[in-house]
């Protein structure tokens, strides 16, 4: 195979900050284990701080190493905060089964985590940041 038969791919990646949710490792029929999370993304005016939802596969490799000890302290009612970045992301379509928008249509961001740049457990640090790779 040479050089100029290799695939291309063009990555678009979300870097954000917010809320570490739900923290869960999923056992599919097929296939292997992964672990999901939920973030809540902060985003707008510091006053009026708005939240996206997105339900991450995590990807990266540290970040899988991180998020067994992340599910520990999110089940234990702390506040994880955290920096990250995802990529891959794509709508999936549902309909609310109940509550006051019971019937109607909302849009999950479904997407992948590849890593954290730095977490924050109940306002302590937990991952430093690190220097940005050159």
């Amino acid at each position: 195979m040479s050089q100029d038969s290799k695939t291309k791919y063009f990555d678009l990646h979300l870097n954000g900050i917010g809320y570490v949710n739900k923290v869960r490792e999923v056992t599919p029929e097929q296939g292997s284990p992964f672990w999901s999370v939920e973030l809540t993304a902060l985003h707008g005016p510091a006053d009026k701080v708005r939240h996206t939802y997105f339900d991450c596969i995590v990807a990266g490799e540290e970040a899988k190493d991180l998020v067994p000890q992340l599910q520990f302290l999110v089940e234990a009612g702390s506040r994880v905060l955290a920096g990250f970045l995802l990529s891959d992301l794509k709508p999936a379509p549902f309909i609310f089964k109940q509550g006051e928008h019971a019937g109607e249509p909302g849009v999950r961001l479904k997407t992948r985590l590849l890593r954290f740049d730095w977490i924050k457990v109940d306002g302590q640090p937990f991952l430093k940041p690190q220097k940005a790779a050159s």
